[in-house]
């Protein structure tokens, strides 16, 4: 009996203890400033990607798979950047660091959730680009409706049960560390809070990262590599065009992407690596994917740009 009331005990005091990320250093003349700046940037994700889900929901020519599968990506950068800007916000204007353990905890899952999603999404869409081009006369039958929502249900819960699982492990542990070495909070800052022994989080951990990161590189290089083949092997200016105008939107983001988190799982693991330096990796990847890709794909996808140009004009002229 006693040993339950400890155990509540300590539950009750993990989950009450208040957190202390680390410091922006701003000067204090630039606050206002920058507060601002991240105000505008988290209104312009939104408004981007706002856009871009309507236009898609909207209009039915927009409801083909890599469509639908963007639909997703989109999903995946609104929840990292609303996990991450307001917080920031919040943080900035109080002019404190501190964050309450569940909320920091929650945080953190938004965050793993948002950038192993989009890594799947952006894994799924490879493939469908190599069906669409290698294999044109079977991309209705191989592509169907059913196929595409197995293809999300599987990335969705795939994501949810791993970094769920991954974080019921690590606040399963008690804490003896209030200081987040982080600017924002995500798996191995949570991790590092414990003094018990993390074997078994840090194996699930590279487990997952070799899983995930691994499985994504080697689908998308094989995909592209045969995709480039079968565009060498045709001979057709036209057809090679297109092809690469519409593999290169997707590669210039899954290539950014991946190299924003590499430089930051990198940073984490190496103790050498200046902290000021590892903040900076870690912000890169809540910052720069949410707000480039709908305009890579919403600038480059040239069905998606005349979509969205009507469907603004129409509001516009209906006022």
């Amino acid at each position: 009996m006693a040993a339950g009331t400890s155990l509540i005990n300590s539950n009750l005091t993990r989950f009450m203890a208040i957190l202390t990320m680390e410091r922006l250093d701003l000067p204090p003349s630039s606050t206002f400033f920058i507060y601002i700046f991240g105000i505008i940037t988290y209104c312009l994700i939104l408004f981007f990607h706002s856009v871009l889900l309507v236009t898609i929901f909207v209009k039915r020519d927009l409801h083909k798979p890599m469509y639908i599968l963007l639909f997703n990506l989109s999903i995946c950068d609104l929840l990292g950047s609303t996990a991450f800007y307001p917080q920031l916000a919040c943080s900035i204007l109080s002019q404190t660091r501190e964050i309450s353990y569940p909320a920091c905890a929650l945080q953190g899952l938004f965050i793993h959730l948002y950038g192993n999603g989009s890594l799947l999404f952006l894994t799924v869409m490879s493939y469908d680009r190599y069906i669409a081009i290698c294999q044109p006369l079977r991309y209705h039958n191989m592509m169907t409706r059913a196929v595409l929502v197995k293809f999300i249900f599987l990335v969705w819960s795939v994501n949810c049960t791993m970094i769920g699982a991954s974080f019921v492990l690590t606040l399963s542990k008690e804490i003896c560390r209030t200081n987040i070495v982080d600017t924002f909070c995500n798996h191995p800052s949570l991790l590092k809070l414990t003094c018990e022994d993390t074997r078994v989080v840090n194996y699930y951990g590279l487990f997952t990262i070799a899983l995930f990161q691994g499985s994504s590189i080697l689908i998308v290089s094989l995909t592209y590599i045969k995709i480039l083949i079968t565009c060498l092997s045709t001979q057709q200016k036209n057809s090679i065009s297109k092809a690469m105008q519409t593999c290169g939107t997707h590669l210039v983001v899954f290539f950014t992407f991946e190299v924003n988190v590499f430089l930051a799982l990198l940073s984490h693991r190496l103790e050498t690596v200046s902290p000021h330096l590892r903040r900076a990796f870690g912000v890169s990847i809540i910052i720069f994917p949410p707000i480039l890709n709908p305009l890579i794909y919403g600038l480059k996808t040239r069905e998606i740009r005349q979509t969205m140009f009507k469907f603004l004009q129409t509001k516009v002229s209906s006022r």
